[in-house]
């Protein structure tokens, strides 16, 4: 019998022309019995730190203020054993050139995706995908990276990619923490110094891990685990 996981996946610098030179992809996954769990745990933070259980944990509100609830999320997340972090670094999008190898950036972007996804598929497995709903990212596109994702894998009839959702992160705690661990990977790469409180949880990942959260980490590394993306020369 396939176990299930829940893959809550968040995305910063994805658009073509945002200004943004560093993109992340990234998923939190975890044994889709254990997902109540560990929201129930996320509840439980932000109650002992004085937080209304609807706080919406989020890399953009990181402040001196909230650091110590902050990085005690981050202590829960590698705390908890069936957590993981998958990220996906693309260190500068205006190397690329879809037009001289006949790719639109939506295209580049679901092969991204993939690239991503593909360390944590097990084909003896089944997974549902959570992705956070954005205007940029309607319904159509859903449905598009659900057929790109079965199809890169031959899951013809997926059973291994079950379902691709989009779901409202305020609304989703556990997505809530890929957008905090994501927003960090990001800091680190965009090489960001304004922020007191961020570069603190920064470095408190950096002290856990032992990554400089700038490099591809070694393909066997399961709680955060990293790809820093450099196009070959016909993809750039």
């Amino acid at each position: 019998m396939r176990e299930l996981f829940n893959v809550y996946c968040d995305e910063s610098g994805h658009l073509e022309n945002d200004h943004q030179q560093v993109m992340v992809l990234g998923a939190v996954w975890i044994p889709s019995i254990k997902s109540r769990n560990i929201s129930v745990g996320l509840r439980e933070i932000k109650k002992r730190h004085g937080l209304a259980s609807d706080f919406e944990i989020k890399w953009t509100k990181v402040s001196p203020a909230q650091e110590i609830f902050y990085i005690d999320v981050l202590d829960f997340f590698f705390n908890q054993p069936d957590l993981h972090l998958r990220a996906l670094v693309v260190p500068d999008k205006s190397m690329l050139r879809h037009q001289d190898f006949n790719q639109s950036h939506d295209e580049w972007y679901y092969k991204m995706y993939f690239t991503m996804l593909r360390a944590i598929f097990n084909p003896d497995n089944s997974y549902r995908i959570y992705i956070d709903h954005k205007d940029t990212l309607g319904a159509a596109k859903v449905r598009k990276l659900h057929q790109i994702l079965c199809s890169s894998i031959n899951d013809l009839s997926c059973e291994i990619i079950s379902q691709v959702q989009e779901v409202r992160s305020h609304e989703v705690a556990i997505l809530q923490m890929t957008d905090l661990l994501i927003g960090a990977v990001g800091y680190a790469n965009r090489q960001l110094s304004g922020s007191v409180a961020k570069q603190a949880l920064v470095q408190h990942i950096q002290e856990k891990t032992g990554y400089s959260l700038t490099g591809t980490t070694p393909i066997s590394e399961k709680k955060i685990n990293i790809l820093r993306w450099q196009a070959r020369e016909e993809e750039k």
